[in-house]
């Protein structure tokens, strides 16, 4: 649920009072604020329409900003669009809207040349990239998706900017984004990143388009998405851009939803992340909650438990510490689950403790209760989690 903004306290109030009360104008967040964030790149900024070449100068200014961010402590994701506005022109493909095969094909051949765009690009600053294809079942498909988090954090705990990409080459018409704004949005509840930055051909959100309303005003801070809002959407803004204002907006829902705040902005300058952070003309879309919360309230509320977890009382005072749950405290299992389900926690008298989201599937779980977690190699063959349920994925009664 929104949380009610200043601006909606002022207008109760005037309303209570019949006293006409200004809007409190709401704080525009700084960069430095943000631990994760997540840059979007569209085909539009890196790929010159006119010669279906990259903008190698360009791009290798945004790699300055990415590694800047990465120095300064930030875990930084990249999702890029370009692969098929440069494979396209290897292949010489005419310039319409491509059939699906044609789309795959030219993906196939352009993927190769963005990833070693951008793995030379942030190379050149010192800092490792790591290529991540995606596809819309594996932010849908729950273990496609808990395999697709997994890799991702192991990449950034390793010091690597994941640059992930839409895969292009196998994703049909009926199973595919379609644009990179919404798949970046995904990624960023997926990562549970508190800011999502979306390059783009224009600087924000106008009241109107800018290219036909010469009155159009920006929008600097959205507080939340409401239908005017979304009225003031267009179309797509460019041949290689399937993206415009209205997935943007759409891509705002997602992320705002999940935690974290988006920023619209103009990549046509050098420097774009810099140009942000110096003030430069950008809407922003602020989030009612943090990624934290906003993930815990979700297993709270919104999943149903698949299982019971049953624990001893010394698991339950770690939980309580603020530990995860290790299979050495769980004395009894419950229900049939998969891994990433929600499972009901409870104590050794029988009452709820918590949920959360269980790392191992049931007859797994089940061989792992009451063992030390250096035993889970030997148990289950491979080399699993060290706990049933991670701290991160654990909501403890009370709101813990």
């Amino acid at each position: 649920m929104n949380q009610p903004t200043d601006a909606d306290t002022a207008a109760d109030l005037a309303a209570d009072t019949a006293v006409s009360l200004p809007e409190a104008a709401p704080a525009v967040p700084q960069l430095s604020a943000f631990r994760r964030i997540v840059v979007k790149v569209g085909s539009a900024l890196l790929v010159d329409q006119a010669r279906g070449a990259l903008r190698h100068a360009w791009l290798a200014a945004l790699a300055e900003d990415v590694a800047q961010l990465h120095r300064e402590g930030r875990e930084v994701l990249v999702v890029s669009s370009g692969a098929i506005a440069l494979g396209r022109n290897v292949l010489g493909l005419p310039r319409r809207a491509l059939k699906l095969e044609e789309s795959q094909a030219a993906a196939a051949v352009g993927q190769i040349a963005l990833a070693r765009a951008w793995s030379e690009a942030l190379a050149h600053e010192g800092v490792a990239a790591g290529q991540i294809l995606i596809t819309l079942g594996d932010t849908e498909e729950r273990r496609r998706y808990l395999n697709a988090r997994s890799t991702i954090a192991k990449l950034m705990e390793l010091k690597v900017v994941p640059v992930i990409n839409e895969n292009d080459t196998v994703a049909t018409s009926e199973i595919r984004y379609g644009d990179n704004d919404r798949l970046a949005a995904r990624v960023a509840g997926m990562t549970s990143a508190d800011l999502l930055i979306l390059l783009s051909d224009i600087d924000g959100l106008y009241t109107a388009p800018p290219n036909e309303d010469p009155e159009a005003r920006l929008i600097p801070v959205v507080p939340r998405i409401t239908a005017e809002i979304e009225a003031m959407a267009g179309g797509a803004g460019t041949e290689l851009s399937r993206g415009g204002m209205k997935t943007k907006i759409e891509a705002g829902k997602i992320a705002t939803t999940a935690g974290a705040h988006m920023v619209i902005a103009s990549g046509k300058v050098k420097n774009p992340i810099r140009a942000i952070e110096t003030g430069a003309r950008c809407t922003w879309f602020l989030a009612p909650a943090n990624p934290v919360a906003s993930r815990k309230r979700w297993i709270a509320g919104a999943l149903e438990p698949r299982g019971v977890l049953h624990l001893d009382a010394g698991a339950v005072a770690a939980l309580r510490r603020g530990s995860s749950l290790l299979p050495a405290g769980v004395k009894r299992i419950e229900g049939e689950f998969t891994r990433g389900d929600a499972v009901v926690l409870r104590g050794p008298d029988g009452a709820e403790v918590g949920r959360g989201l269980v790392a191992y599937d049931h007859d797994h779980a089940e061989r792992l209760k009451g063992r030390s977690s250096d035993e889970i190699a030997t148990i289950t063959g491979f080399e699993g989690r060290t706990a049933m349920v991670h701290r991160d994925d654990l909501v403890l009664g009370g709101g813990g």
